[in-house]
Formats: C-alpha cells, sequence, structure tokens
C-alpha cells in the first residue's frame, strides 16, 4: 500500500473481520508463545523428584528408624517447607509471564470493515490497518503510511533514550529490511511507545 494522504484515511476499510479470523487461524495470535501452565500437583511432583527433597526424606526416615522422633519431625518439616516455597514461587513466576504477555499485547484501534474499533493486542493480524497517537504502545511490527509529527520512543530495542522521528513510507523502502533507530525511517516496531504526533500504519508481522 502506497504512502497515503489524509483525504485518504477517511476511505480505508481495512480487513473484513473474515479475513482477520483467516490470518489469526494462518499465523496464530499475536502474543509471545507460551508453555501449558503448570498446575499445583504438577509442580508438586517436580518437588518430589528433587534430590535435596530426596535426600531429607531419607534422613527423615533413618532417624525415625533409630527412635529420634523430634529430629524426624524436624528433617520432615523442612520438606513441607521446602514444598510450599517452591509451589509460591512457581505461581509467582506463572503470575508474572502472565503480566509481561499482556504487558507485550496492549490494546489498539484498528480499522476493520470500514470502522475504528478497539481490539485487544492478541487479535492484530497481519495487514490490519491501525491508528496511532500519543501514548499508544504499537501492538506489532508495521510500517508507516500516514504521519503526523509521528516520533517514538525505541529504546526497548535500542537502549538508546531520545525518541526517533518517523515519516510515511516511500516505494523504495517497501521491501527494505531496517534495524530499530534512525530517523525518518517509516518502520515500526511492537512494544516501542508513540510519544508524540499521530499516524496510520500496516502490521507488517505480529
Amino acid at each position: 500500500m502506497p504512502m497515503l494522504n489524509i483525504n485518504d484515511i477517511e476511505n480505508l476499510t481495512g480487513l473484513s473481520e473474515a479475513d482477520a479470523e483467516a490470518n489469526i487461524k494462518r499465523y496464530g495470535f499475536n502474543e509471545l508463545p507460551s508453555s501449558k501452565k503448570k498446575s499445583i500437583l504438577n509442580i508438586i511432583f517436580e518437588v518430589l523428584k528433587e534430590p535435596m527433597f530426596l535426600l531429607l526424606v531419607a534422613c527423615g526416615s533413618i532417624y525415625l528408624f533409630l527412635g529420634d522422633v523430634q529430629e524426624a519431625i524436624m528433617l520432615l518439616s523442612f520438606v513441607f517447607v521446602i514444598m510450599g516455597i517452591t509451589v509460591y514461587q512457581e505461581n509467582k513466576t506463572e503470575k508474572a509471564l502472565d503480566a509481561l504477555r499482556d504487558l507485550s499485547s496492549p490494546r489498539a484501534l484498528v480499522i476493520r470493515d470500514g470502522q475504528q474499533k478497539v481490539v485487544a493486542g492478541k487479535f492484530i493480524v497481519k495487514d490490519d490497518i491501525i491508528i496511532l497517537k500519543e501514548g499508544d504502545r504499537i501492538p506489532a511490527d508495521a510500517i508507516l503510511l500516514w504521519g503526523l509529527n509521528l516520533c517514538v520512543d525505541e529504546s526497548v530495542l535500542t537502549g538508546e533514550s531520545v525518541p526517533v522521528r518517523k515519516l510515511p513510507l516511500q516505494e523504495n523502502y517497501e521491501n527494505t529490511r531496517q534495524h530499530p533507530g534512525g530517523d525518518d525511517l517509516p518502520f515500526l516496531y511492537s512494544s516501542c511507545l508513540v510519544v508524540q504526533g499521530q499516524g496510520v500504519a500496516r502490521v507488517t508481522g505480529t
């Protein structure tokens, strides 16, 4: 799609909902890949296989066999403490990963069937037309079709704290792969923050 002018924006229809659903089936959701969530039983089973856990159980059993009940109870109590700490830490890790997935998949304003609508970032698909404004987090890699004083903070990718200025797509850029950073380029990257201006972009990858 060539560079747009301000009059073209009102005529954009974007993808249809059917096309968006087809792209989701083809490319998958716009989110970080995740493994199957561990259940409490799975976590406990993993703890049971730990060498330290087996050592404590063995030592506790030996003390119990020798008649030293107090030492046996103390060692076996450590078993439950270790199990409790491990379950807590695993559950905390799962929540942190869920939060990270939510952060990498923000809500976005798209044009579909000729209408502007807000969708969850995970439902953004390749070739979606997205509308960006100051304060938005870019939901997926995209290429700028129209922009007005658009500046983006790409520090999450480059480490540079100074925002970069974005200019709309030129024909000779269409098939050129570029790295993040640098002014006057049309390339936008997932999770970067729009700090100034507004723009319309086409999603190139999720």
